[in-house]
């Protein structure tokens, strides 16, 4: 489930200089030196913070991909890789419609593909008990959705300045249907916001939408996955944060849209 139900406008009203000090570093500056300030702020924050083991990864991943995936469903069909940029920073935003999506999306845009690690943005409640510690040790992050702090939004922008992925699912939760429900305006309002901060950012968002032959994802359901093209942050980027969240949630809804619409013409084989 994605955790931006929640307002962030409080991130783009609180002065950079004052209240957000690490941001100020230059984002083309990326020296280890930068790196380690960075890792020891992160330490002093909080603790909706993550890290991704190495060890972990390595068997996750396979895990997935050559077991447990292949096992459960039937044919899996993924379409548009070429829209998926293999460096920058990206925010990928898929349709949410069951849990699997979290091991399918990384199938489909993750590791295996670009050489780069997801990190998913996950409610405070999902973070917990044995679960909890393989999110956070898988680059999950949780955000508390009734009192969002201000350090775990920080962190989602450094992680954007630090050209990671993020993954947000932007409807906010799990819908059975086709078509996209209304997105929150959470994703849009952080992916400006890194835009403000560190202007050569360049942050990109790639819409995903999913499609199972069964809503219910039973064993050996088959799926459509289809990646769009990436919306340029910065061309969003013109008035206030509040502004243009709203221009870039509703061009994210009809590229999103677009993508489950054309789902809905192709056959599962």
């Amino acid at each position: 489930m994605s955790p931006l139900f929640f307002d962030v406008r409080r991130v783009a009203d609180l002065s950079v200089q004052a209240r957000l000090p690490l941001l100020s570093l230059s984002f083309n500056n990326r020296s280890s030196e930068n790196r380690q300030t960075r890792q020891k702020y992160h330490l002093k924050t909080a603790t909706p913070f993550s890290r991704l083991v190495p060890w972990l990864l390595k068997l996750a991943y396979p895990l997935g991909k050559y077991a447990v995936i292949p096992f459960y469903f039937g044919r899996i069909t993924i379409l548009g890789r070429e829209n998926l940029p293999t460096s920058g920073p990206i925010i990928l935003a898929p349709t949410h419609r069951s849990r699997w999506d979290a091991l399918l999306v990384p199938l489909a845009a993750g590791h295996y593909v670009t050489g780069r690690h997801l990190h998913f943005m996950v409610t405070a409640d999902e973070v917990v008990g044995l679960q909890g510690w393989f999110i956070r040790r898988m680059g999950g992050f949780p955000v508390d959705t009734k009192h969002p702090a201000i350090a775990s939004l920080r962190y989602g922008v450094e992680l954007l300045a630090e050209e990671e992925v993020l993954v947000i699912f932007p409807e906010g939760d799990i819908y059975r249907e086709a078509l996209p429900h209304a997105l929150k305006p959470g994703l849009a309002r952080l992916a400006l916001q890194t835009a403000a901060i560190y202007p050569a950012s360049d942050v990109k968002i790639v819409p995903i939408a999913l499609r199972y032959s069964n809503p219910l994802v039973p064993w050996r359901t088959k799926v459509i996955i289809k990646l769009g093209e990436p919306i340029r942050v910065s061309d969003y980027a013109i008035g206030s944060v509040k502004e243009d969240a709203r221009t870039l949630t509703k061009a994210l809804t009809n590229r999103l849209t677009r993508l489950a619409s054309e789902l809905l013409q192709l056959p599962f084989r």
